[in-house]
């Protein structure tokens, strides 16, 4: 039977790369959604014409009931989740003196409190069947934090944290948990960098170029098949080399 697989944040960039890779291997695909509704959909007809079991999920992860709600959705349509990305994600650069307690709180609540909420949504099917997959999507800023993007910085690093408690409660289960650490990528949340900053941050990776959303993709879906197995708890870093 085919498996599951439940992306967040999935109507662009990353997680649409994502949700590509894993209908190419026969996958059901659940596709979260917060407001780009006519993306998701096109998207999951986009899979359905090629045979793919997929479908459209609108949850905005940062709300609890929400999430369950999705989830709920999800294995009415699809059954139990077998594979969780968190991929959902927002970015804002701003001094750190200069921010609102409030755009602290929604950094945290989408990145942190959401992949809080949609692993505890999942897990019950993951641990009663004592097999199970999550990928979680931080940062290099997670790693070696970012100049006016603490806020972001800091709730990718708790991502990172996350993953690894998570890794060592849940191995026990069968169920593996990882991450992938993007640098710099091709999508829309770095389409506010400009000509010279992103031509900086070329300059400034060994590879000497921006990375492609597929490329991320590419990680996440490794770390999500059976070649993965034997890994958990680990960070791997696509970033062209700018951050080792």
């Amino acid at each position: 039977m085919a498996e599951t697989v439940l992306i967040t944040g999935a109507s662009r960039g990353i997680g649409r790369e994502a949700a590509l890779l894993f209908a190419r291997q026969g996958m059901r695909v659940a596709i979260n959604y917060r407001i780009q509704k006519e993306q998701a959909e096109a998207l999951a007809r986009l899979l359905r014409e090629q045979g793919v079991d997929a479908a459209a999920f609108q949850a905005d992860v940062a709300d609890r009931e929400q999430v369950f709600q999705m989830v709920r959705r999800v294995e009415e349509r699809f059954g139990g989740v077998d594979i969780l990305v968190h991929s959902a994600g927002i970015a804002q650069q701003k001094l750190f003196t200069d921010l609102t307690f409030e755009e602290w709180r929604h950094m945290f609540a989408v990145h942190v409190d959401g992949l809080f909420h949609c692993c505890q949504a999942v897990l019950p099917h993951m641990i009663h069947q004592k097999a199970g997959r999550i990928v979680t999507v931080s940062s290099m800023w997670g790693e070696v934090g970012a100049s006016c993007e603490v806020h972001y910085s800091a709730a990718k690093a708790a991502v990172i944290g996350m993953t690894k408690a998570l890794a060592k409660e849940l191995g026990p289960s069968g169920i593996t948990v990882n991450c992938v650490a993007p640098g710099v990528i091709d999508t829309d949340m770095n389409a506010s960098l400009t000509d010279d900053a992103l031509a900086a941050l070329r300059e400034e990776t060994p590879l000497c170029r921006i990375g492609t959303a597929q490329e991320a993709a590419e990680a996440i879906a490794f770390l999500a098949s059976g070649r993965a197995a034997f890994i958990t708890g680990q960070v791997l870093g696509v970033n062209g080399g700018i951050v080792i």
